[in-house]
């Protein structure tokens, strides 16, 4: 929205209005506009999920054991659904900072969809005071609705607010292109559609459900986004910059660095939200946070043809998913487990771990995944 005001600049007397036109200014602005929406609404918002009695649901001892039950007594009561918290300070910056176009329209769709998929899932476990919430297969369907949408966005609406027939050509084009870190070239030129719907299907589950997995601690999935998300700003500015990415080999998207505009409202959102979820945390993201974030940094990494590279950027949330699926390959093949309890925070909190030892840990290994992503971008 602020972006128009560059236009102004023509004036002389207005001529610092030209500063808008840069998305290094203008992510600056959003950062601060997410961070101030998150410290302004923040004590609001907990205090209506508290009178709404929108309290967490825990596993049962028979689920994760009689330590970990007893541990999550301490925590009983505290509300969930924070992630509106996030939702609000992102998207309300992004749309006041970022120049519209179509990847700002697909990451705030994503975002948007996936949020109102957590909401429901965390609205249930609140009304049954249980865990289980949506129905897996409900969650599928909507992460498969989802990602056609995202699908048909890119490959129809690359005009959207500017740029006309070529640059809908060049961003759908762009879409149905595979490209792996350390390479210089794609490896599939043009995916067929059908490939690229479930390509980009397991990119947008795989992160959503990865992140959720990760939630499990008073700041551990919220802090490890922190760096996720600086990193993909950083290389969506790159990619939209094209003496940048002619230098690094990259494909030039124009556009995309927009979206660093919206990975700096996200990290500053994020961090905004720690300050309320540091433990012992006053609110929880829930699922209305968690699956909605995972889906976004995922959509964020396709749109800039780093699919492979979130593999790295978020090795956390690799190994949590990891663990969980050896953990339940193990024991239903072997009658065995592999880990005290998946995911694998709670493994370290079996084996004598506290919980703040375990969260800042994890922060300092997200930290050097988000490092060793962005150092790929050189090696080509």
């Amino acid at each position: 929205m602020l972006t128009y005001l560059q236009y102004l600049g023509s004036d002389e007397s207005l001529s610092f209005l030209r500063l808008f036109r840069y998305i290094t200014v203008r992510s600056v602005g959003a950062a601060a506009t997410a961070l101030f929406i998150s410290f302004v609404a923040g004590p609001y918002i907990i205090r209506k999920l508290r009178e709404f009695k929108a309290a967490q649901a825990f596993r049962t001892a028979g689920e994760i054991g009689e330590k970990l039950a007893q541990d999550a007594v301490a925590k009983a009561g505290t509300p969930t659904m924070g992630g509106i918290l996030i939702f609000l300070s992102v998207s309300v910056s992004t749309l006041v900072w970022a120049r519209p176009n179509v990847y700002i329209l697909t990451a705030l769709t994503v975002y948007a969809g996936l949020t109102l998929v957590g909401f429901l899932d965390d609205y249930l476990k609140v009304k049954k005071k249980n865990s289980r919430g949506l129905p897996g297969r409900y969650k599928l369907i909507g992460q498969t609705l989802i990602t056609l949408t995202t699908l048909v966005l890119l490959l129809t609406c690359g005009d959207v607010f500017s740029g006309g027939e070529a640059q809908a050509s060049y961003v759908a084009e762009s879409t149905l292109q595979m490209w792996v870190p350390f390479l210089k070239d794609p490896v599939i030129a043009v995916m067929p559609l059908a490939f690229a719907a479930i390509f980009l299907f397991f990119v947008l589950a795989g992160s959503s459900n990865a992140i959720n997995l990760t939630d499990g601690m008073d700041g551990l999935a919220i802090g490890c986004t922190v760096t996720a998300a600086m990193a993909f700003g950083i290389m969506a500015y790159l990619t939209g910059h094209k003496v940048a990415a002619d230098y690094l080999l990259l494909r030039y998207l124009p556009g995309s660095g927009e979206l660093a505009v919206l990975c700096s409202a996200l990290v500053a959102g994020s961090l905004g939200f720690l300050w309320y979820n540091a433990h012992p945390a006053e609110v929880f993201m829930g699922d209305t946070g968690s699956l909605a974030i995972g889906g976004l940094i995922g959509a964020i990494a396709f749109m800039i043809q780093q699919p492979f590279t979130l593999v790295i950027v978020g090795g956390i949330f690799v190994m949590e998913a990891t663990s969980v699926i050896l953990q339940v390959v193990s024991f239903k093949s072997t009658g065995k487990r592999i880990f005290l309890c998946s995911p694998i925070h709670h493994h370290f909190q079996l084996k004598g771990w506290k919980e703040t030892k375990v969260v800042i840990r994890f922060w300092i290994l997200s930290l050097i995944f988000a490092v060793s992503g962005l150092a790929t971008l050189k090696l080509r």
